[in-house]
């Protein structure tokens, strides 16, 4: 179905850039990029997936049964997104809010052209239809020469979705929710917004990468939508019969001292509100991995270990799962979605309440993008620390939230939602 070819890559941070802005010629394209950020389950440095031979796009209604066929029927590459509001098919529940981006709830496409970056190896698969394009494809990538460079434009006016009263009588009310016992922890989530915007996505993507480094950072370019994703977490990774999850919950602002920087990171580690919002999450990701893993095999491996990034330290945990052979992977993600870490416990009152409390649809924002393998192994990030837009409506956003607790402040949790949104705001302004 695909010819491979594998070749040596002696600079591969130039490669990269030549890579990508060649693929932006397509209408499709999925670049996912773990920056040589050191990872234990990582299988790829880079994954790029450009022009589509099969797609699907649809709505909530019977989205992973859709997706289930799509997957088990094509047993091939396919690379795209779940948004936030899957929630709806998987729970009886709605999204009714403002939604000024309108991008589908699902798209998945099967890509004619996969490359494949590890170390200093790159392996092309082409569908047999263009493996004649091989060698051209190959030569016009070696010979592009990017043009890379925050490209100025017109200066972008950003919005505020929650005003920052707002924003704490909101924060009052989950707590409040929270006094009552309907939930123990929520994510709470605002949008910042621009209209009758427009940005060069590529550009906007580089700059944002550049100064974020992320290890799940992704471009994906499908028509006029696009998501600019410097994304720090991991939802859900299939590798054989093994299911890992690294839910974040805990940041920290990144000092230039030294010694002050690790300080902070110290000061998270041992942050008794931080460790409860990350330990509840786990706690919510071991029922869900449960559902389907053979009996005894979730465990905790990593619990509330902090990650610095460019931006943000962060408190990670990973858990663990066995699933049986027969086990259709479209099914973890069913039963697991959406992600613990951008919702809340119990899952579904958090999500009621969200929808409540929250201005916006949040669409793609807390959703995940990722890819299916022929052998039917996946790896998902969450879609956060993102900048989505859609060119058509020239409408730009990004969203930010954290997890409300008991011990919550909102001032500090407005705090720290402007610490988050400031790479965005950064490559937008």
């Amino acid at each position: 179905m695909r010819v491979s070819r594998t070749y040596h890559i002696d600079d591969t941070g130039v490669f990269k850039d030549k890579l990508l802005f060649w693929a932006h010629q397509f209408n499709e394209v999925a670049w996912l990029d773990s920056n040589d950020f050191p990872q234990k389950y990582s299988s790829y440095d880079v994954l790029l997936a450009v022009d589509a031979f099969t797609s699907l796009r649809t709505d909530y209604h019977s989205a992973f049964d859709d997706l289930n066929a799509f997957q088990s029927n094509i047993k091939d590459w396919l690379f795209g997104y779940l948004s936030y509001d899957l929630k709806n098919a998987v729970e009886d529940l709605e999204s009714n809010n403002y939604d000024g981006l309108e991008f589908p709830d699902l798209y998945f496409f099967q890509p004619k052209k996969v490359f494949l970056l590890k170390d200093n190896q790159l392996e092309v698969q082409y569908l047999n239809m263009v493996d004649n394009e091989i060698d051209t494809d190959f030569k016009a990538i070696h010979d592009s020469i990017p043009i890379k460079g925050h490209q100025a434009s017109e200066p972008i006016k950003i919005k505020l979705r929650i005003h920052k009263d707002e924003y704490f009588e909101k924060v009052d009310r989950m707590l409040a929710h929270i006094q009552r016992g309907d939930i123990y922890e929520a994510n709470f989530c605002q949008e910042f917004y621009a209209e009758d915007s427009q940005i060069d996505p590529l550009q906007t993507y580089w700059h944002l990468n550049d100064i974020s480094k992320a290890p799940f950072a992704c471009y994906l370019k499908l028509g006029k939508e696009f998501l600019l994703s410097a994304s720090p977490e991991r939802y859900l990774k299939k590798e054989g019969n093994t299911i890992i999850s690294q839910p974040i919950k805990g940041t920290a602002k990144r000092m230039k001292n030294g010694m002050a920087d690790s300080a902070i990171a110290r000061k998270l580690s041992q942050d008794e509100k931080e460790r409860s919002e990350n330990i509840m999450i786990v706690d919510l990701v071991r029922n869900d991995l449960s559902k389907t893993a053979k009996k005894g095999t979730v465990k905790v491996s990593e619990l509330c270990k902090v990650y610095s990034f460019e931006q943000v330290h962060q408190m990670i945990s990973t858990v663990t799962s066995e699933v049986e052979d027969s086990l259709n992977p479209v099914e973890v993600l069913h039963t697991t979605y959406p992600m613990g870490s951008m919702t809340g416990a119990p899952k579904i009152s958090a999500m009621k309440i969200i929808e409540e409390l929250e201005e916006t649809k949040r669409g793609l924002y807390s959703g995940a993008v990722g890819y299916f393998t022929p052998e039917g192994d996946f790896d998902f990030n969450v879609v956060i620390r993102s900048i989505l837009y859609n060119s058509s409506k020239q409408y730009i956003s990004y969203s930010v939230g954290g997890a409300i607790t008991a011990k919550s402040n909102p001032q500090k949790e407005y705090e720290e939602c402007l610490l988050k949104a400031k790479a965005m705001r950064e490559v937008l302004e």
